[in-house]
């Protein structure tokens, strides 16, 4: 077996389960050993149940003292049980599980594993896994992937898929032996097979390492072809000085002063434009710190210059959003400009692309559309990118490929320790602004335990009788058997019915259609929705002045940086705004965390933050989204890692690109 073989070579998958595998993200047997899981479960040792706290994944050694009861409920068969260890009595509840009417019975023992529930004065678990004691300590022996899934696919069948391919297929590692020795690192079969089959963490952590260096360093090399490429064209599209001199005009006109990151930023695009050689640049900043007016100050330049300019950004909703507001501020100078989504017409993209071609609408916002073959230029000038880490650095160089040397300006809210900065970003210049715009109130955070939960629901709803809207974060989707922590559904499902007709509350994941996700995000920025229950899919992509509140659950799951992106979805409008980091695992270390975050809103400084607090390969139960979207690599977790990757990319990485022209180490 070929690692691209398509996933049906592999035993047992047929082409109806192809589908499912495929819906996942998994075309070819490598994307299934790609398909890391995304966290794992190591079941905890049997404690009395007296000890057990709530919210916390438990497991307790318990008799069942009750018959077996199935009833119909108006959404579910409710099967359940009682059962006690002389410490206490918990009951057990199943849903659409009647199979289990005939496995348990009154005396017998089995060891109960899941989140325990405090409801009224009864401890409950929903969908505890149940084990006999000694099945459970061969449990206990090995840590226990949790994939990535869609809907039909479930976790055994991919485990079951993961064995039969490796089983069968050869991996070669492209690494030299001694880049190996050297930074001691694990060859990359033994790295895959353990990051799906781990014996324990040490292992573990060090197979994570291995594929987070492969990650880091495939980047760096992409990163280092594009560098090279792009510094040796000379620039073809020169900012005029009459540009720089109505530029001056645009701003004065505009109803604020820029900030002196702004101008600094500003000053800095000018240089590069009016150079030699074309610009590559990225901005970094904080949510808020005013990146797009900034952005939008090269794309001035370009068109009075008598340039062509493209605003790429990775949503629908917040290419709307740019289009709108970039639309009035350039009124006055009646150049052409243009929407381009997926969702635009076939007859208004054909326009369009027209448009473009000839040389008429001379700027265009818009989501990869933009990246598609039939969208050319007649003269463009500048590529801007949004949440530039959205993109791969193939979908850029796609980008900037539309024209020839063309300056390129990339924006970035997750601010990163400068360190790591300019390894990541070797191949271009980097502005940094740190102020926010004057009148813009500071965020109040508090960090709480689950026992405030009901007092947060209900200043949500005082906020929303006050016209403002809220988000509330969940670590995941739906209820999972495996996983403890709050998820969309049920908790939008719960706030619904908490708050009645007078509250709006929709729901927002990553599995959704894009059209649905879409409408959703669309109907949050009109107001038509009140309270807005997602998972870190908004983390980029809506900009919302009215939302006032964000509410996250288990905030000890997420990473520090990703945290304030998550909180810098409010405060952008003049109204005070609230962030509230719901605590449920109360460990020093977790209280130690946070408060940096109820302390400081200044995104740099909790990035350092966050580089120093986490342990060699730490990682949260929650994915990361990485500031580049890798699937392992995250720069605060493999911060070691990233150093080592750009190390070997500049001791051995000629020898990489020459063996695979260009793709290095898979």
């Amino acid at each position: 077996m070929e690692k691209n073989d398509r996933i049906t070579s592999i035993r047992g998958i047929g082409e109806k389960k192809a589908g499912l595998f495929r819906k996942a993200g998994m075309e070819t047997v490598e994307d299934l050993i790609r398909h890391y899981p995304r966290t794992y479960l190591s079941y905890p040792e049997i404690i009395p149940l007296s000890q057990a706290e709530e919210g916390e994944r438990v497991s307790v050694l318990l008799k069942v003292v009750t018959s077996v009861e199935v009833r119909q409920g108006k959404r579910y068969t409710i099967t359940a049980l009682s059962a006690s260890d002389g410490t206490g009595s918990c009951r057990m509840v199943w849903f659409n599980a009647p199979y289990l009417r005939s496995k348990f019975r009154k005396g017998e023992t089995y060891v109960f594993s899941g989140i325990l529930r405090i409801k009224g004065n009864f401890r409950v678990m929903e969908m505890p896994e149940y084990f006999t004691h000694l099945a459970y300590q061969k449990k206990r022996e090995t840590l226990q992937p949790v994939y990535p899934l869609t809907a039909g696919l479930t976790n055994h069948a991919v485990e079951k898929a993961v064995e039969e391919a490796f089983s069968s297929l050869e991996l070669t590692d492209d690494l030299p032996e001694e880049a190996r020795e050297e930074y001691g690192l694990m060859p990359l079969s033994r790295a895959l097979h353990t990051v799906h089959r781990p014996r324990e963490k040490e292992e573990l952590t060090r197979a994570m390492s291995r594929l987070a260096f492969d990650e880091f360093l495939q980047f760096l090399l992409d990163v280092r072809a594009a560098g090279e490429a792009s510094k040796k064209e000379n620039n073809t599209h020169p900012v005029t000085g009459e540009a720089e001199k109505k530029l001056t005009g645009f701003l004065a006109g505009q109803p604020f002063l820029l900030t002196e990151g702004q101008k600094r930023a500003v000053e800095e695009i000018r240089e590069d434009m009016t150079s030699l050689h074309v610009m590559t640049r990225l901005i970094q900043g904080d949510v808020g710190c005013g990146k797009t007016m900034v952005a939008l100050s090269a794309v001035f330049m370009a068109l009075s210059s008598g340039y062509q300019a493209a605003f790429m950004v990775p949503t629908e909703v917040l290419a709307e959003q740019h289009f709108r507001e970039i639309s009035e501020k350039l009124k006055p100078y009646r150049w052409e400009t243009a929407l381009l989504t997926g969702a635009v017409p076939a007859a208004e993209k054909k326009r369009i692309r027209e448009g473009l071609a000839s040389g008429k609408i001379r700027l265009v916002i818009g989501t990869h559309a933009l990246l598609e073959d039939p969208v050319q230029f007649m003269n463009l000038g500048l590529a801007v990118t949004d949440e530039q880490h959205r993109f791969g650095v193939r979908q850029r160089e796609r980008l900037s490929g539309k024209g020839g040397g063309i300056h390129i300006l990339l924006m970035s809210a997750t601010p990163i320790p400068r360190t790591l900065a300019m390894i990541l970003y070797a191949d271009m210049d980097i502005s940094e602004i740190h102020e926010l715009p004057s009148g813009r109130k500071r965020i109040k955070n508090c960090v709480v335990d689950t026992s405030y939960r009901p007092t947060a629901w209900q200043f949500i709803r005082k906020e929303v009788a006050a016209g403002h809207q809220a988000y509330v974060i969940c670590p995941m989707v739906e209820e999972s058997e495996q996983m403890e922590g709050e998820d969309v559904i049920s908790y939008a499902e719960e706030l619904s019915g908490l708050y009645g007709d007078g509250v709006r509350v929709e729901y927002l994941h990553g599995r959704m259609k894009d059209e649905e996700k879409n409408r959703v995000m669309r109907d949050y920025a009109e107001r038509k929705i009140d309270v807005l229950v997602s998972t870190t899919v908004i983390e980029v992509g809506i900009n919302n002045p009215n939302a006032t509140v964000m509410m996250i659950e288990n905030a000890e799951r997420f990473g520090l940086a990703q945290l304030h992106q998550l909180r810098g979805r409010v405060g952008r409008g003049d109204a005070q705004s609230y962030c509230i980091f719901i605590n449920v695992k109360k460990s020093e270390a977790n209280q130690e965390r946070l408060k940096v975050l109820e302390e400081s809103n200044d995104g740099f400084a909790i990035a350092a933050k966050d580089l120093t607090l986490r342990g060699p390969g730490e990682f949260y139960g929650v994915r990361q989204s990485g500031e580049l979207d890798f699937r392992i690599a995250d720069i605060y977790s493999f911060a070691k890692e990233l150093k080592q990757a750009q190390a070997c990319m500049l001791k051995y990485g000629d020898r990489l690109e020459s063996r695979h022209e260009g793709q290095a180490v898979l």
